[in-house]
């Protein structure tokens, strides 16, 4: 959701920010997306409040003519990134590992890089941060150059023959986990309610 934020606000700027749907469908949206989902309007909603509360989502509630609630995102403020560290975030949210020359090719309409070095260089700084938004995966067999991960939320899924995130992105990460395993837990709860609540309106 935060991938589609980015990305929408970069290459379409006279649409953003989103109205749900428009968030929906960018979410949903089989192009540029690993892996391609099927997400519905309860669902994304949920997902842009939590963002918001903690701190990476603003609403923009309607004005000059518009009628609808919309989203924009805040990660370059609250995660301190210049433009073109967002846009390799946003593609990495959105399409997984990627080798830099993927990555490269993938921010085309989002930022300008002239090489493949200066790519090289803004992923290595994002691994050093102090709580890393990147880390690096070993190369795997058949492949020619390293990949590169983001680390918000989930720890992405490492190959087999791929190195283990550092310890810093494993700290970074294990928080997010927990706090999802909690909110996963709450909404089985909230379902069993309503649906006892379907029970006892039927009866």
């Amino acid at each position: 959701m935060l991938g589609c934020l980015v990305e929408k606000e970069l290459t379409t700027p006279q649409q953003y920010p989103l109205t749900l749907n428009a968030l929906v469908l960018a979410c949903n949206q089989s192009s540029n997306r690993h892996p391609v989902v099927d997400y519905d309007e309860a669902t994304v909603e949920d997902a842009v409040t939590r963002a918001k509360a903690g701190g990476l989502v603003r609403f923009v509630h309607p004005s000059h003519g518009r009628s609808a609630l919309r989203y924009r995102h805040e990660l370059a403020e609250a995660l301190g990134l210049d433009g073109r560290q967002l846009a390799l975030l946003a593609v990495m949210m959105l399409r997984g590992p990627q080798t830099p020359g993927e990555l490269r090719a993938r921010t085309e309409r989002m930022a300008g890089f002239d090489s493949l070095g200066e790519v090289e260089a803004e992923l290595e700084a994002m691994t050093q941060r102090e709580v890393p938004l990147a880390v690096r995966l070993a190369r795997a067999p058949g492949r020619k150059e390293d990949r590169f991960a983001h680390t918000l939320g989930l720890p992405p899924q490492f190959d087999a023959a791929a190195s283990p995130p550092s310890a810093a992105a494993v700290h970074a990460s294990a928080g997010v986990t927990e706090q999802l395993e909690q909110l996963r837990a709450d909404v089985d709860a909230l379902r069993r309610d309503l649906q006892e609540l379907r029970e006892q309106l039927g009866a």
